[in-house]
């Protein structure tokens, strides 16, 4: 049973009211503006805070590749075997993920990532495979068994902070796009400017939308007055 996250969340002394929205499973062509003026349109106020599942933009770009048609060659079935398995998700400990990311990011930057990365491993230095393979290494996901596009591997955002300014500036709220998991995995990856980044993360670190079928891929984030 998923634990009920609470609705009022406090940080630095104020409160914010976190609203999960619901939507439709969204999927290219959607068209991310039209989406959010269906779903909140009539919901956001001045001051608000929009955050968009990473997942839910990607997907809404087209950036879903069917597993089944992911052929990996035999390189990147031989790297995957070398993740570290972690609780985050599976990353790029399958085959085909990190094929992709081989795709995405180029097989010279892997195979230089995969080096300086098992150089970190014998000197416990963490993080310097996605600090040479680049964000949209890390922010591919796999065909996890939950979740509301299984069947696929989920390419990272394009130019995400770009769309949320473009999104902030139809909306007329600050808008974010966040990878948040229900294990303790939260990263902003676009901001439109001038975002308290700290804030968000404070904000959305226990995953108040979810990550399975209750298809709220959209939140809003309310500071509430103070009584």
């Amino acid at each position: 049973m998923r634990r009920i996250k609470p609705a009022i969340i406090e940080f630095q002394n104020e409160c914010y009211l976190r609203i999960p929205v619901r939507t439709h499973e969204i999927k290219y062509p959607d068209n991310l503006k039209d989406v959010l003026l269906r779903y909140v349109g009539g919901l956001i106020r001045s001051g608000d805070i929009l955050v968009l599942s990473e997942k839910a933009v990607a997907s809404a770009q087209g950036r879903l590749v069917k597993t089944a048609e992911i052929r990996p060659r035999p390189l990147a079935v031989f790297l995957a075997n070398k993740v570290t398995k972690t609780p985050y998700g599976i990353g790029l400990g399958s085959p085909e993920t990190m094929e992709m990311a081989i795709r995405e990011c180029g097989l010279l930057r892997i195979l230089v990532a995969s080096f300086f990365g098992f150089l970190g491993r014998l000197f416990k230095v963490k993080g310097l495979f996605y600090r040479i393979a680049g964000r949209q290494a890390a922010w591919i996901d796999g065909d996890a068994p939950y979740g509301v596009l299984r069947g696929h591997v989920v390419l990272g955002p394009i130019a995400p902070s770009k769309t949320c300014r473009e999104l902030s500036e139809l909306l007329g709220v600050n808008v974010a796009i966040m990878d948040v998991n229900d294990i303790g995995g939260c990263e902003v990856c676009g901001a439109s400017p001038g975002l308290n980044k700290k804030l968000l993360l404070a904000l959305m670190k226990d995953n108040p939308l979810g990550q399975d079928v209750e298809y709220t891929p959209i939140g809003i984030l309310r500071k509430l007055p103070k009584e």
